[in-house]
């Protein structure tokens, strides 16, 4: 059950979008904050995506942003179909790989504070870094041993 990725381009943005607001749409709901299809098209524009797939079968996505300080994980989405067969903790994999290789201080995200997910950012060794309203920000530092 090997994974991988490839870049994805702007033909799967509708694809990204769909399952973004899938996943997301009841923690927008629970904390009143207003999905827009215009905001997420603009994001998506404006970052590194790759599509996560096994046996050329399209299961998920990462987005990706970066400065001096981190490598950013600003979605991971696995079609639910797929969760919890490791997908979404092989992404993080390659994506820290890529943050030691591109010398990053640190890999960081933002999540929801009741999403799940949590649990398995958690297992990969981000810790909470701070909150804001209903996000909590997660960082791990990119130590040598990924080095």
């Amino acid at each position: 059950m090997a994974f991988d990725w490839r870049p994805a381009t702007s033909g799967d943005l509708d694809f990204a979008r769909e399952l973004t607001c899938r996943n997301m749409l009841r923690y927008y709901i629970q904390n009143d904050l207003l999905w827009q299809d215009e905001a997420f098209d603009v994001a998506w524009a404006g970052r590194e995506n790759w599509l996560i797939v096994r046996d050329d079968v399209l299961l998920g996505y990462v987005s990706l942003s970066r400065d001096s300080r981190a490598l950013y994980i600003r979605e991971l989405h696995v079609l639910e179909a797929f969760q919890g067969q490791g997908a979404g903790s092989w992404a993080i994999d390659q994506v820290l790989a890529m943050a030691s290789k591109e010398r990053r201080p640190a890999l960081r995200l933002t999540v929801f504070e009741t999403n799940p997910a949590k649990a398995l950012y958690e297992r990969k060794g981000l810790k909470v870094a701070g909150q804001d309203e209903c996000f909590l920000r997660m960082q791990r530092d990119v130590d040598e041993l990924y080095r």
